[in-house]
């Protein structure tokens, strides 16, 4: 590609994948609505941007090749700011697209839109959506939308439901969940090299044991994630008591977003 937008690109997984994402574009355009931290790279540029703003949403989008988009409220919260950012935000970005030569987009969504499966059940990517939280909904706000552009305009967008993409598990639900950077890398540079993406829903997993989901729908896109959560287990079994087996961490796939509250409005 000759230019890359990245929005979210302050958050934490902006942060942590920059250095990836820097060698996927001769350009790489960062965005967010606070400031970057750090110094930009050669290739880098800035743009600081509220994804509600209609107008600077069309014009961050002019001259981009393709879209990683992770900008959003990324938390349960309000329904206002999760309104503004996450679906006002989104409709933005996809108007802007669509004026824009439709460049293809990797939309950051979330296992948050199947939250309340249970830890037994292993679903594919035509599972009904049982969101845990305002958050989940509003990724499931986002898979529609994203389909709608697909079948009306054609635009293509990779649907990535993230599962836990951080360093490494940090709690025994990640041994399923968990998806390493240089996984998250390898999908984005599939889903933009495909000859044919659409607008598939890929589960953004790594090579787990014992993980949930089945992606064989997208294996089209020749995606083979590599690494394994399992070589972290005993690391957690030695630090890190289990939950209860009655505990949202032990019984859903969403774990304690099931049963944080629903933010009220001041």
């Amino acid at each position: 590609m000759k230019r890359l937008l990245v929005t979210g690109a302050a958050g934490g997984l902006g942060r942590a994948m920059r250095d990836r994402f820097s060698k996927m574009a001769d350009e790489v355009r960062l965005s967010d609505i606070v400031e970057i931290q750090g110094s930009l790279a050669a290739n880098e540029t800035f743009v600081r941007c509220d994804l509600a703003d209609a107008a600077a949403v069309h014009t961050l989008v002019q001259g981009c090749d393709g879209i990683i988009h992770l900008g959003g409220i990324s938390v349960e919260d309000k329904f206002s700011k999760i309104l503004n950012a996450n679906l006002l935000g989104l409709y933005n970005l996809y108007e802007a697209a669509r004026a824009n030569g439709q460049p293809r987009i990797i939309f950051a969504s979330s296992n948050h839109t199947i939250g309340f499966y249970r830890q037994d059940q292993h679903i594919d990517a035509s599972a009904p959506m049982r969101p845990d939280g305002l958050y989940g909904v509003s990724k499931c706000f986002g898979e529609a939308l994203a389909r709608m552009y697909f079948e009306k305009f054609g635009q293509e967008t990779a649907l990535v439901r993230i599962g836990s993409c951080v360093e490494k598990p940090v709690n025994y639900r990640m041994l399923s969940s968990w998806m390493s950077y240089d996984d998250f890398a390898s999908l984005i540079n599939c889903a933009f090299r495909a000859p044919l993406l659409g607008c598939p829903i890929i589960w953004g997993v790594s090579n787990n044991d014992s993980r949930w989901w089945d992606n064989s729908q997208a294996e089209y896109l020749g995606w083979r994630p590599k690494d394994n959560a399992e070589i972290y287990r005993a690391e957690l079994e030695k630090t890190l008591p289990r939950p209860g087996t009655d505990e949202p961490l032990s019984l859903y796939q969403g774990g304690q977003f099931v049963k944080d509250p629903i933010f009220t409005e001041d």
